[in-house]
Order: C-alpha cells, then structure tokens, then sequence
C-alpha cells in the first residue's frame, strides 16, 4: 500500500486560510459525523488537511484516500485497517484484515467499534474522495462502525457525491456536522487575498466580477490566477477571460463532462443555453425523456448542477459557459435551434417573461414582440421590475424586424424614453401595418394605452381621454384573466389620463384619475406608478390650497418609492418639489433646498412638463431670495415653454407669470410687474399679485381696487394672507393703524395652521413696525421667524414711551431706518431715488413727531418707542 494515501495532502503556499470554515469543522467534532460535500476543486480536501494540521483537536488524525477499486468491502476494510494501524492506533487482536476482497467479516465493524470504544480520546478518522464508496454494503458497516463506536470515533467525510450513510437519520437526531459547497464558495475578500498570494492586485470591482463569474470556485479562481499571473494586464486578461480556450475549460471539460455518459454530456451541452433548466424543457431540448434521472444523478454527484425545487436546476455560470463554447464547436448552428425550442415551451408553460429573451437569441423578433403585445405585456416596457432588463432585450431588435406587434413595442420604449415624437411614429406604423378595426384586441388595447402616454407627454388632456374611452372599449374584448395578470396596464392609463388632465388645469377629473391609478398599482411590481401618482396627487393638493393634504401625499409617495426600493433616479420628483414648495411658504430654505434637489434627481426633471415648470418657479423663488431677480427671470422664461408638451397649461403659465411679476418687482420695476401679470389670466393669485405691485407703485387705492377679484373664501391659505397683507399695508398708508393690526391679525391667523412664515417676511419692514406696536400679537404667534419678533417687548414688561405727537409714514420710517445706519442724506436719497430736499423734509418731519432736534436723538427716541 501506499504510504502516501495516509498522509493529507500538502498546502501549497497560496493556500488561503478561511478561519469561517475550520471553526465550522472544530465545532463539528461534536458530532460523530462531519460531511464535507461540494463539486470537483471546491478546496475539500486543502480545507480539510490545513484545519487537521493546525487545529487543537479532541485526539489523533488518521487520514485514509480512498480510490477507484476501493469500492469492494474487503478491500476497503483492509485499507481502512492500514491506516489505523499506520496513524498509530492500537487495534483490538480480535481484528484481523479481511481474507477476500468482495466480502468481509460483519464481526469486522463491531470488533473494532469495541476497541474504538474504550479509548479515552477519539480518534478522528478523515475518509477523502468517499465518492469512490459506491457499495452499500461498506456504507451499512461503515454505519454501524460510527454508531457502535460511541465517543471513540469521530469521523469526518470528504465527497463530491452524496454518501450512502442514512444521512436523514443523523440529520434527525442532530448528529451531522455539514459543510457544502456554497459554503465552500469564496467570498470577495476571499477570493482579494488568493489573487494577493498570487502576486496580482485587482481592483475592488475586478475581484468582485471574478467571484461572480466563478461563484467562488476554489480551482476556477486558483486557475484565473496561474493563467494571469506573467500578463502585464492581469484585471483586463481576467475580464477578456475566454471560457472556451482556458485552463480552466481543460480542468472543467475533462474532470466533469467526458467523465459523464454520452446521453449526459448531451444533456448538458443543450440545457448549457439555459439560465435554468426544467425536467421537461431539457426534454424539449435533447428530444428525449430521461432528463429527471440525468438531472438527479449530476445533482447527487456534485457535477455543478444545482436544485432549484420543484423539478428546476441549474448550472454553475462558468461551467454553463464553458459548455456554450464546446457546444458551438461540437454542433454548429444548433444553438440557435435549441433558443427556439426553448422560448415555444417556456412560453406555452405560462413563463413569458423567460421565453422572451430566448426568442431573441433564436432570431424571432417578431415572435417576441407578438408574445409581448398578445400577453398585454407592452406595460411592462414601462413599469414595474422587468422594464429595465425588456428595454434591453428589445433595444438589440434590429432595423428590419416589422411588423404591428414589433412597432408598438418600438413604441413603448420611445415613450419610456420621453421620447413622444418617435412613439407617435411607431404607433403610427403599427396602424399602418394593421388598420383600426384590424389586428388582435389586445394589439389594439396596448395601442390605446400608449396612445394615453403619449398623450401625457404632449399635455392634451383631450387626446388622453379619447385614448382611454377607446381602452375601455376593448378591454371587453380581451380575456379577464389576462387583464388581472397585468394590472400595471390599467395603471399606466389612469395615471397618465390623470397626468394630462393635470396639465391642463382639469383638477376634479385628474383627482379622480390619479386617486384610482394609486389603487390599481397596488402591487410592488408597479410601485413606480403608485409612488408618481401620489405625487402628483400631492401637486394638486397644492395648487387648490390644501397644503396639509399636499404634504400628506407627498410623504406618502416618497416611502412609497422607500418602500418598493425605488432608486433616486426612478423617482418621479414631483413628491419631493411639493414638499420643497411647502418648505419654502414655511421659510425652512435649508429644507427647500434639499427636496429641490432630490425633486431635480428624479426621473422627470428634465422631460416631464408637470416637473420642469414647478422646478423653475422654485428656483426662481430661491433667487430672488438671494437677491437675483435677472437670474430669476431667466430660469422662468426657460420654462416657458416646456418639451414635449406642446399644449400651454393655464396654471403653469399663471405660475411663470407670477414669479416673473416677483423678479420685476424684486427688481424695482412695478410697471414691468404688471405687464408680465397679462399673461397669468385672471384669478386670486394674480389679483394679490397686482395688488402687491401696485402697492410696490404707491398706489394703496389701485392695490384694494386689485383686491376686489379675491374671493373671501375659497382661495389658497397663502394667497388669502398675502392678500390681507396687502390691505393691512393699504390700511397704514391710509394711516388707519387699527385696521392695518387687525388685518395683520387676521393674516397670522390664516398662516397659522400651516405655519405660513414666508409672506410675512417678503411682506417688508413695515410687518415688524406693526408687530412693535403690538408686541402681544406677535408672542401670539410664537411660529413667526425669529428675526422678525426679535427685540419686541415681553408681555408684562414696562410700557414703552407712547408716541408725542402722531405715527411716522411708512417713507418716513424708510428714512429713519437709514439714519440709524449712519447714511448721510444724500445716500438716503440715492438709496431711496429720492431728492435730497425731500430727504431733508422728512427728516424734520421725524424730529418734529419724535420732539428731537437732533438726527442722534431721534434715532434714540425711536429705539424707545420699538419703531426701530
């Protein structure tokens, strides 16, 4: 006998030590059995033989390689006694070696059991290559040896096949300790530090696609690594890695397919097409019905065939590969055959979306794009979890595929594209291929359902509902089953009927729309549909002034898209602007801000009109805040006209309108203001507008005159505060203080509820003059920004001074205010455009109200009375 099947096998020096596993084998020991099972060069055996050398174990090794021949019981006894006997380990004088090679003794097991027994430390018997026990007579002994022999054994089994010992007994009474071949797969960091043994440094990503590639096959890694180890380029060798024309593609062909029977070799050469492999599809494939056993037996043999359940397997990736290869060079021109045999029968059992990419790769595009369309699929290009990996199967369909199925899936995925002019052309080549009337009604009902998409894009809310009335009408003709299976279809249409209707101010029907398009795309296949109607469900919320609802929906959209996974860039955006814009009315700009930017890294932000239009008047808001009214109006007239619709949005164009009536007048120009207010129409919010820019004028008659358009009620909290601002304003220009803090009254309690700071503060000085004068109004209202209700007096503190003679106009406040800065009357002048005579009668006006007769003085005065 060879001494050397005593000994374990050298560690070469590029072993890798994985600490994971040899703690799992140590603890093991436990057990009287550990199962060390995985395919051809997992590392069993390396793993095994380093971890008996180092580790701190229970007694003495006695390491046994078993080979081809060793199947028959006597010979195995017999060996199995040579080891025991070579490791050192007495042996009972009752046990002698077998006399014949098929038979032994059955005294033999119990005898040594008996002596094995009575040992204080167990012996720790390593059987490797157990594959070669293929005799259940050797397994029942070798059984009933582990049983009998109690605590003096542990035995520790290394195989690539399944061993015969009644492993479900030992699983039962917990007395296995298992290790399999996933576990044995390498990790990333694994796989960095063998490539480090072998001198090569990868990238992070280099080392994570090689460990993808080889799922962590030990001598798949250990053999990318030698092949690579004298490139100059060794991370673009491993990526330019060919699977047929390796080392590896050697070790794999040799020690797993030509040691399989011919029936299994073609089994696995035409199932090597698929990603996964059923019984009765690999029939389809070899033309034969012995798949369920060929299948059984490589899974049983660790031949790199995996269970999925359920009668599916599948290959391990390279290996699949590397049998492509060898299947194109053993029979050429079959692979092509064997794709469309493969789409037909994964098709007919009802698993569409695996059959499409084989009908690709067999040339059938036509087919493909038939299924699709006949399926009512075409949605799918659209929403939910396959769109991505549709788009690019479909994106590979060349130029002369034709037909009406191909052209509205060409359509469908210039639409998920933005793109409305190409999907306008494909819809209009499908009705040319098959005339209204004509084709099947699924055909017709996706038509109609891009037609509503399309439609979106374009902002007719007109062209949108002619789409769906037609949709409705032909979802009579399709079987109901087929429209429960695809809901995401009904989905797409109510949101995008909903959209269009939105652009063009039909608020009620785009409410309705939107509402049922959340409730159809409850599913998580479709969330990106749920998650873009709450959006725009929030928007309008916003425009009809219930900023609490808006913010509701907002919130709601936004996990919703959490919730599903959905990254930034799926986003549709218009839940993170609503919530910017409430930010802004609340001045929290350091959270506008951030909602404008996860709004600005959505989906939409650069196509979708609904997005474009309110990320411009949000940012112009934000501009002029900063005090840039030109780059203001310059974001607003980008806006003016956003692609692709190509229908003006009345509540987009007020919006525009607005904020460039704000830049004008930011700008110092309340004639420019007002004509740029034409183009708005007519309405509450335009009215305040006018009415602020009249004001802006010295005009309070033209401003309540303006006013008279605002409805009592009924109006958006913060255009009716605006709009009470405004009268307050009117009211003190008309030196009428007590109806201006009553309308100030009137305005917080409006803002309250929403916390509405941001009229308030774009209101101007005078609401802190007011506020001074009324110090308990504003500790009323304790949400006001801090700036602007610093300094006032606390209730209970000291009356101030009360005024000598009569208040201050709101110019002659203007003036005081900058000679408290210590500006000299002619800056004041400049600063005001005013003349310097002027200056100088308002300054003797504020000494003569203030009984000062000097500018100091009246500074101080003032401070007094809290006008400063």
């Amino acid at each position: 006998m060879l001494a050397a099947r005593f000994a374990a096998p050298p560690v070469p020096r590029t072993f890798v030590r994985r600490e994971r596993l040899a703690e799992r084998l140590t603890a093991g020991l436990q057990r009287p059995l550990v199962l060390v099972n995985g395919p051809a060069g997992a590392g069993k055996t390396l793993l095994v033989a380093d971890w008996a050398a180092r580790a701190a174990l229970p007694g003495p090794v006695v390491w046994l390689t078993l080979e081809r021949g060793d199947e028959a019981p006597g010979v195995f006894w017999a060996q199995l006694l040579a080891a025991l006997r070579h490791g050192g380990i007495p042996l009972p004088a009752d046990v002698a070696g077998p006399a014949r090679a098929a038979e032994v003794d059955l005294a033999l097991p119990d005898r040594l059991a008996a002596g094995l027994n009575g040992r204080g430390s167990p012996v720790v018997l390593v059987l490797d290559e157990f594959e070669h026990v293929t005799s259940p007579a050797v397994a029942e002994a070798l059984d009933g040896l582990l049983r009998h022999a109690a605590g003096g054994l542990r035995l520790v089994l290394i195989s690539r096949d399944e061993p015969l010992l009644p492993l479900h007994r030992y699983r039962a009474a917990d007395a296995v300790a298992e290790i399999r071949g996933t576990d044995l797969a390498f990790t990333a960091e694994e796989t960095g530090v063998l490539l480090t043994r072998h001198g090569l440094a990868l990238s992070e990503e280099g080392v994570q696609a090689l460990t993808r590639r080889t799922e962590g096959w030990a001598a798949g890694l250990r053999l990318c690594a030698l092949a690579t180890e004298n490139t100059d380029d060794p991370e673009g060798c491993l990526r330019e890695f060919e699977a047929g024309n390796s080392t590896v593609a050697d070790f794999l062909l040799a020690e797993v397919l030509q040691a399989q029977p011919a029936e299994t070799q073609d089994l696995l050469l035409r199932t090597s097409i698929l990603e996964r492999t059923h019984t009765g599809l690999a029939d389809a494939l070899t033309g034969r019905q012995d798949a369920a056993r060929i299948l059984e037996e490589l899974r049983h043999a660790n031949a790199f065939v995996t269970p999925l359940g359920h009668a599916w397997y599948r290959q391990h990736t390279l290996f699949a590969e590397i049998l492509r290869v060898h299947l194109r060079a053993r029979y050429p021109g079959l692979e092509q055959e064997l794709h469309r045999r493969a789409a037909h029968w994964l098709h007919d059992a009802g698993r569409l979306a695996d059959a499409l990419p084989h009908a690709a790769a067999a040339g059938d595009w036509e087919t493909a794009a038939g299924w699709l369309v006949d399926d009512l699929a075409v949605g799918q290009l659209l929403a939910g979890l396959d769109a991505a990996r549709l788009g690019a199967l479909f994106a590979r369909m060349p130029e002369q595929a034709d037909g009406p199925a191909v052209a509205l899936v060409r359509a469908a995925r210039a639409l998920a594209r933005w793109d409305v002019d190409r999907g306008l052309a494909h819809l209009g080549r499908a009705d040319e291929l098959a005339p209204p009337g004509t084709g099947s009604a699924a055909a017709r009902l996706s038509g109609a359902v891009l037609r509503v998409l399309a439609a979106r894009l374009l902002g007719s809310a007109d062209m949108a509902e002619n789409a769906a009335e037609s949709a409705a009408e032909l979802e009579h003709e399709v079987p109901e089953e087929r429209l429960r299976a695809h809901p995401e279809l009904k989905a797409l249409l109510l949101a995008g009927l909903g959209s269009a209707q939105l652009w063009e101010g039909r608020f009620d029907a785009a409410r309705a729309g939107l509402a049922a398009a959340a409730e159809a795309a409850g599913g998580g296949a479709q969330a990106a549909v749920r998650h873009e109607s709450l959006g725009r469900l929030a928007l309008i919320d916003l425009l009809l002034g219930s900023p609490g609802r808006a913010e509701a929906h907002a919130v709601e959209a936004i996990a919703e898209a959490a919730r599903c996974g959905l990254p930034p860039s799926a986003h549709s955006g218009v839940g993170h602007l609503v919530l910017a814009e409430i930010a802004f009315d609340r001045d929290d700009l350091a959270v506008a801000r951030t909602a404008l930017e996860r709004a600005e890294a959505g989906s939409g932000a650069r196509h979708d009109p609904l997005l474009v239009v309110g990320l411009a008047v949000l940012k112009a808001k934000l501009l002029l805040n900063s005090g840039d009214a030109r780059g203001a109006l310059l974001t607003l007239a980008a806006a003016e006209r956003p692609a692709p619709a190509d229908k003006p949005s009345p509540w987009a164009r007020e919006r525009i309108a607005l904020g460039q009536c704000a830049a004008q007048l930011a700008a110092g120009d309340p004639v420019a203001a007002l004509r740029v207010l034409s183009a708005a129409g007519e309405g509450p919010e335009p009215a305040v507008a006018a009415a602020q820019a009249h004001l802006a004028a010295n005009d309070p008659r033209a401003a309540l005159a303006a006013l008279d358009a605002v409805p009592a009620r009924a109006v958006r909290p913060a255009v009716a505060v605006r709009a009470q601002l405004v009268r307050a304003r009117a009211a003190s220009a008309f030196g009428d203080p007590a109806a201006a803090h009553r309308l100030l009254a009137q305005a917080l309690a409006v803002a309250r509820p929403d916390r509405l700071r941001r009229p308030f503060r774009e209101a101007g000085p005078w609401v802190r003059r007011l506020l001074q004068e009324r110090p308990a109004l504003a500790h009323a209202h304790g949400w006001l920004p801090r700036d602007l209700v610093a300094g006032l007096p606390r209730p209970g503190d000291a009356p101030a001074p009360a005024p000598v003679v009569e208040q201050l106009s709101e110019r002659e406040h203007d003036v005081l205010v900058r000679v408290a800065q210590l500006m000299s009357t002619d800056e004041i002048a400049a600063d005001l455009h005013l003349s310097v005579n002027t200056v100088k009668t308002h300054l003797k006006s504020i000494n003569r109200k203030l009984c000062a007769t000097r500018r100091g003085e009246a500074v101080r005065r003032a401070r007094q009375l809290h006008l400063l």
